[in-house]
């Protein structure tokens, strides 16, 4: 080998280590933060339901939050009903999990794997839209926190976000001031009214007075607390169920 091959060689080798940090930065990346790799997307109620994972695909790459709604999957597959999407996804674990959002819920793909890319979805897989044990986290109740208020009908504070932080700590907790940080109505005893989504789309609120234990059993998605996200105020007026 000359002197002259030599020499042309190592300056290619030169350059190559030069251009390959940009080569890499050129390379597209896949957002890959989640822990959570989609199978399948359902939408729909129970009784009747569709695969939408092909258009969850779509918009997952177009947008990376995406709000819930017959407009948004292109048809209503159970027409006078409150509606859901169902996502089942894999853990790291390797363990199948399923991800619930209401109509009007908005999904932050953060938590699954290469959301923004959208390849992701297993051909022929079906999760089986009742499998509530797979659900974790305490999900297997029928109503969907929209909003919590605590305090009196003449001052209340919402306390959704709070909420949030105590069902992922413990499924059961007791009320007082302390709970939440604040008391919105010295003198007066105080209560956390906590409006939600029925299975038939309906609000319907619950009532819990100082000292009691709010369990959250009853509550879908309670111990992952992804739930009351999309800012709807329900008010304090109704009528509390139990």
């Amino acid at each position: 080998m000359n002197m002259h091959s030599t020499s042309r060689r190592g300056a290619l080798m030169a350059l190559t280590l030069v251009l390959a940090p940009f080569a890499a930065m050129a390379q597209p990346r896949e957002r890959d933060d989640g822990q959570f790799r989609i199978l399948q997307a359902r939408y729909g109620t129970a009784r009747h339901n569709v695969d939408v994972t092909r258009r969850l695909q779509e918009l997952a790459r177009a947008d990376g939050q995406i709000r819930i709604s017959n407009k948004t999957f292109g048809g209503d597959p159970d027409q006078g009903v409150g509606k859901t999407v169902r996502i089942f996804a894999r853990g790291p674990g390797g363990r199948t999990r399923t991800f619930e959002y209401a109509e009007g819920d908005v999904i932050d793909g953060a938590q699954f794997v290469g959301w923004g890319t959208g390849r992701w979805g297993q051909s022929g897989y079906r999760g089986g839209w009742g499998r509530d044990e797979e659900r974790g986290g305490g999900d297997s109740g029928e109503y969907r926190i929209v909003q919590a208020l605590y305090g009196t009908k003449e001052h209340n504070v919402d306390v959704t976000a709070r909420l949030r932080e105590l069902a992922r700590a413990d499924q059961t907790f007791r009320l007082g001031n302390d709970t939440f940080g604040v008391d919105p109505d010295r003198g007066r005893g105080k209560t956390l009214r906590i409006q939600a989504r029925g299975p038939d789309g309906q609000t319907r609120m619950f009532e819990y007075r100082e000292g009691s234990a709010v369990d959250g059993s009853r509550f879908t998605g309670w111990g992952r607390g992804d739930w009351g996200q999309d800012g709807q105020h329900v008010g304090w007026g109704a009528t509390p169920r139990r």
